[in-house]
């Protein structure tokens, strides 16, 4: 049975190559799932939500082995109820969470029982399975991605929805990414090159096929609004090799997008210098 961890590679990793090392084991407070990580690379630390216990647990940036988190943001006080990803803007110093209908905002130096001090919610807000996010602290906004919206996922009930950063309330975004020309049927993850105002968003297709047909990595600008194609996409298919791409993350450094396949069990780096 496999255990909860986190393990590290190194970038140039490839095929069965080892971690470099793995954070695991009971003082971690890790559990099975987890989809997202995100590293502060201004403070060194890396986020990742705990779930089952309604939990964000902050590490410092070279943990390894049973090391504790040097902060826990959890308690009837944060609101958290099931947090599955989240976002750190090391800018400003905050946390930003997705919970479904509302986006819960934290200091990110907050440590135990800690009252949101902002929360977007509301009808006008549009937010329904908002599932994940991503901040540009540069042009002070908001990307979050819409998960389906139906039962089956099978109809393009997905967005991007673009909001400023402070917004707190009932607001209504200032875009809104849908429709048929952009494919999107629901995103699980974004990543954000703030440079060039795009959006990296990974479209896994519907939930319950295991090598859905459309499926892709799509790439937007935070300046679209409406049903707009991806202005660029890497289709699965045999030359991507990509079957259900879940994650991204980018390395501006080396001009790379790196993939979580949920399908192939694997993580894929591409080189993709169009996109900074």
């Amino acid at each position: 049975m496999a255990h909860p961890q986190i393990a590290t590679f190194a970038r140039l990793a490839k095929g069965g190559d080892a971690p470099t090392r793995t954070i695991a084991g009971q003082a971690t407070k890790l559990s099975r799932t987890m989809h997202d990580i995100r590293y502060d690379a201004v403070h060194d630390e890396f986020l990742v939500t705990n779930p089952f216990a309604g939990a964000i647990l902050v590490f410092r940036g070279g943990a390894d082995g049973e090391e504790a988190p040097i902060r826990i943001i959890q308690g009837p006080s944060t609101m958290l109820e099931s947090p599955d990803r989240l976002d750190v803007d090391a800018v400003h110093n905050e946390i930003f969470v997705p919970e479904g209908d509302r986006i819960l905002v934290y200091p990110r130096e907050g440590n135990g029982d800690v009252a949101p001090i902002r929360m977007i919610r509301g009808p006008d807000t549009q937010l329904r399975s908002a599932a994940t996010l991503s901040v540009d602290p540069v042009h002070d906004l908001l990307i979050v991605g819409l998960n389906k919206t139906d039962r089956t996922g099978r109809a393009p009930n997905g967005a991007l929805l673009v909001f400023h950063r402070t917004d707190n309330g009932n607001v209504k975004p200032r875009g809104v990414i849908r429709g048929p020309k952009s494919g999107i049927v629901r995103i699980t993850q974004l990543a954000i090159n703030p440079q060039r105002k795009l959006i990296v968003a990974t479209q896994p297709g519907p939930i319950e096929d295991m090598e859905p047909e459309g499926a892709f990595i799509g790439v937007w600008s935070m300046d679209d609004n409406g049903d707009v194609a991806p202005r660029w996409k890497i289709p699965t298919g045999p030359t991507s090799t990509l079957k259900k791409p879940r994650g991204a993350v980018l390395d501006p450094k080396n001009k790379e997008l790196i993939v979580a396949d949920m399908r192939l069990n694997a993580i894929l780096t591409y080189y993709f210098p169009e996109i900074f």
